[in-house]
């Protein structure tokens, strides 16, 4: 079954999303997903009967299975109508290079991908620890950087997004 083209009056189509945008909606979408991110935190542990401080192998399985179900999150969201919550509110919308949602190989690859942005914090917290105000300043001028190439696409593409011909655009 083919997903239909997503059509705008306004031709959303060819108005992509700019960075600061972009950026209120990730944001949206962070505070949004703390709820989610705490509820599967709290049955894991509770269900486990794990406590603090955890073994190496508990946040290993902790962080793997916080990491799938944000996955399922986007994924489905993307591949459904190309809107997560937050998207909806700031009216964005993933279309793939057809102009419709992608379809799951290219929602989950876009969600592998986006990951990207969090390398040089990881890095940095890995080499120096994160601690204190420098660590997280850190973490916040690598997340940016990453950010800026998108300043130089036509189409305001991410890293992840040209790798995976998606692209963010505007409904209004």
């Amino acid at each position: 079954m083919s997903t239909p083209r997503v059509n705008s009056p306004e031709g959303s189509e060819n108005r992509p999303a700019g960075l600061a945008i972009r950026l209120a909606a990730m944001t949206y979408e962070a505070v949004l997903l703390f709820g989610v991110a705490f509820v599967v935190t709290y049955a894991v542990l509770a269900l486990a009967r794990w406590t603090y401080p955890m073994s190496g192998t508990q946040r290993a399985i902790l962080q793997a299975l916080l990491f799938v179900t944000l996955g399922i999150y986007f994924v489905y969201q993307w591949g459904r109508s190309g809107q997560t919550l937050a998207m909806k509110s700031w009216h964005l919308r993933l279309l793939d290079k057809r102009g419709r949602p992608p379809g799951l190989a290219t929602a989950v690859l876009r969600y592998v991908l986006a990951w990207h942005l969090l390398i040089p914090g990881a890095i940095w917290v890995a080499l120096f620890g994160g601690h204190g105000l420098l660590g997280a300043v850190a973490c916040t001028v690598g997340f940016v950087a990453l950010l800026m190439p998108a300043l130089a696409d036509s189409k305001r593409r991410l890293l992840h997004d040209r790798l995976t011909s998606t692209r963010i655009v505007r409904e209004r």
